[in-house]
């Protein structure tokens, strides 16, 4: 049951952030919109969305996920299934998805999980994004602990990983690499604006920096 102050009643059009704790995804928010995300004392605690409402825009930071110290693996798989269910049960409403992943140490943690023959949950939520229908981004933030001599190399393993065929350039319009900490988010912005234009929402660039 909703209350009256629900941010999400009356909104038309939603974008999701999800992604791993620590990966950057509040700094990204809030320098997108220039509206500042609760956190968490520390990663894991928080299990509900925090929402962000401009105008009928609405912005949803979802709970990190990821092996995390001092949280048990059934809260992980909680926050797992609890990702699942909110974009299934809002996927008419969802019109964009942002899956940032921390490009430095992102094909280190697809090694880990490989060793183990499992799918990491970055890759198990891009497949179940396109699935639903929901169109996604991937957010490679962190690219100035990358060497720039090897960016191109890493970003191409990133999205075969994925689940693209390299190179990754070819996927500008889903692939995006960024460097919060460096405010370098115009090409994400870019493609966002791109997304809210094909669905003739050009009235919410103005949320959007």
């Amino acid at each position: 049951m909703k209350n009256k102050h629900d941010l999400t009643d009356g909104a038309e059009f939603e974008i999701v952030f999800v992604g791993r704790s620590n990966v950057g995804k509040s700094s990204i928010i809030r320098k997108l919109t220039g509206s500042k995300v609760r956190v968490g004392k520390r990663p894991g605690v928080t299990l509900k969305p925090i929402h962000i409402r401009l105008g009928d825009l609405l912005i949803t930071d979802m709970p990190g996920f990821g092996f995390m110290s001092g949280v048990k693996e059934r809260k992980q798989d909680i926050v797992k299934d609890k990702i699942v269910h909110y974009i299934e049960d809002n996927a008419d409403r969802i019109d964009l998805a942002i899956l940032v992943i921390d490009g430095s140490s992102f094909l280190e943690i697809v090694a880990r999980w490989e060793e183990r023959n499992e799918v990491p949950v970055d890759i198990e939520l891009f497949r179940f994004l396109t699935e639903v229908g929901v169109p996604v981004i991937l957010a490679i933030n962190k690219m100035d602990k990358i060497d720039k001599n090897m960016s191109n190399h890493v970003l191409d393993d990133i999205v075969e990983r994925i689940g693209l065929p390299p190179p990754w350039d070819m996927w500008q319009d889903v692939v995006v690499p960024v460097t919060a900490k460096g405010n370098d988010l115009k090409e994400l912005s870019s493609c966002i604006r791109q997304r809210m234009h094909l669905v003739k929402r050009d009235d919410l660039f103005r949320y959007i920096h």
